[in-house]
């Protein structure tokens, strides 16, 4: 599977994983110091347009482009993942996932190796930039699979659930 591939398949993901979620459930916070569902779709929304998007067309506009940190913590502290509407949160983030794809789509091969220059990390080509683009999608499948299985699925295991232990 190709990079372009796996970014493509986020989205189908997603919506399995949050088909029948009920609202109450997506939005509910599993606890004071972990996001919702509704929450970390908002996050994959504000990151995919101001990070990754972002550093995608700064890379290719630019030689050796100077890339700008991102400071979550500080967003969060902010309320911008506070979105109380996880439907309207994945439809923006689908939205420019799809935007994003199809640049991708046409890019030509040596355009994967122009490099970008993050303060901290040094430099890093579109190609490691992608690839961490789909380990962030991934992380947040996981986040958004185990919130689903604390408030949805665990509820109907009855005394079975007594076997999980679920830190959504």
């Amino acid at each position: 599977m190709s990079i372009i591939d796996r970014l493509a398949s986020t989205p189908e993901i997603l919506r399995l994983l949050m088909e029948d979620v009920p609202e109450d459930v997506a939005i509910e916070k599993p606890a004071l110091d972990r996001w919702s569902i509704a929450e970390v779709l908002e996050h994959l929304s504000h990151v995919e347009g101001h990070v990754f998007r972002a550093r995608l067309d700064l890379i290719l506009e630019e030689a050796e482009p100077e890339i700008e940190p991102y400071d979550e913590k500080e967003f969060e502290a902010r309320g911008t993942y506070s979105s109380l509407d996880p439907e309207e949160s994945y439809a923006h983030w689908e939205e420019q996932r799809e935007d994003a794809l199809e640049l991708l789509r046409d890019l030509p091969e040596e355009a994967f190796d122009r490099v970008g220059i993050h303060p901290e990390m040094g430099p890093f080509t579109l190609s490691n930039l992608l690839h961490d683009w789909a380990c962030h999608d991934l992380g947040h499948i996981r986040q958004i699979a185990e919130l689903v299985r604390a408030g949805v699925l665990v509820n109907e295991t009855g005394p079975l659930s007594q076997k999980y232990k679920l830190h959504p």
